[in-house]
């Protein structure tokens, strides 16, 4: 079962925090058809600023096991980066004390992009898994003429490398892309029409789709009741998933589009994750319709 704990909790630290990432920029490019619509990236616009946290449950249901396993937090903060205003995310993910004896899993994420224009400029992931350990240091560069990324990685499997990895105007971090994506442009979306993801992570680059479904009024546990946005995202199949089936997003219908749930079928058992708590954003949350009673 430890296996399954595990890429649980991973799921929840990389596919759930980029579930609804959505390829966008705001600059002119070669495909823009290859892009989501966004809405304007300029910082007055956003949907989020500085300040603001959000806290997130994974929950894992296999026959008789129907149980929280881990948890993260996202927050932005604002800073100066080489010159240039920025924005840092910082993901940081856990497995609980009682699943720790078992499988002991840490996630750090950190992303760094412009607060105008949201253009990624460095990220950095720490993992931990169970004695496996994974660092990232990606440095983006945007030279017109080759653009690319800088990486260096380590893991515990193959040790210190470095390289380039490919880098379009719709490829980011997968912190980067959760921010991108609060920015679609819902009206400009069509519904059931497939919208490619692109995000770097390890040594890889990774292509998935999404599906927009429609809205849906759900109950999120901690939360109330809740006015959503529903999506589907097609997951890469593997040996964690099945691949014939999709991921379910539900994010909220208001300014801020919060992902407040989520679930998806793996090879064994369900992975679930929802949102337990937020602090500092930037609009109303006028999507909760009723509050959960504490």
């Amino acid at each position: 079962m430890t296996r399954f704990l595990k890429d649980s909790i991973l799921f929840l630290l990389c596919t759930y925090i980029s579930a609804f990432a959505l390829c966008a920029q705001e600059n002119p490019v070669s495909d823009r058809t290859s892009c989501v619509p966004v809405r304007t990236t300029s910082e007055e616009e956003l949907a989020f600023g500085p300040g603001e946290t959000m806290d997130f449950v994974l929950h894992y249901k296999w026959g008789s096991i129907n149980t929280d396993v881990g948890h993260a937090t996202v927050r932005l903060d604002s800073l100066t980066f080489n010159g240039q205003k920025a924005f840092c995310c910082s993901v940081n993910g856990r497995t609980t004390k009682f699943f720790d004896i078992f499988f002991k899993v840490r996630e750090d994420f950190r992303s760094w992009f412009t607060r105008d224009g949201l253009r990624p400029l460095k990220f950095t992931r720490d993992t931990y898994e169970g004695g496996y350990e994974a660092r990232n240091t990606y440095l983006y560069d945007w030279n017109p003429s080759d653009p690319h990324i800088d990486a260096d990685i380590y893991t515990s499997k193959m040790g210190d490398v470095s390289m380039t990895l490919p880098l379009t105007p719709c490829t980011y971090d997968l912190p980067a892309l959760f921010f991108f994506a609060r920015n679609m442009d819902i009206d400009n979306v069509e519904p059931d029409r497939k919208y490619p993801m692109t995000f770097a992570i390890d040594d890889e680059v990774f292509n998935v789709y999404f599906i927009l479904y429609g809205r849906e009024t759900i109950k999120v546990k901690g939360i109330g009741t809740v006015k959503t946005i529903k999506f589907a995202a097609k997951l890469l199949e593997g040996e964690v998933f099945k691949g014939e089936e999709d991921m379910m997003i539900w994010v909220t219908d208001d300014e801020n589009r919060l992902p407040v749930y989520f679930e998806a079928p793996l090879r064994v058992g369900v992975a679930a994750g929802r949102m337990s708590g937020y602090d500092g954003l930037k609009h109303p949350f006028t999507s909760l319709v009723n509050t959960k009673k504490r």
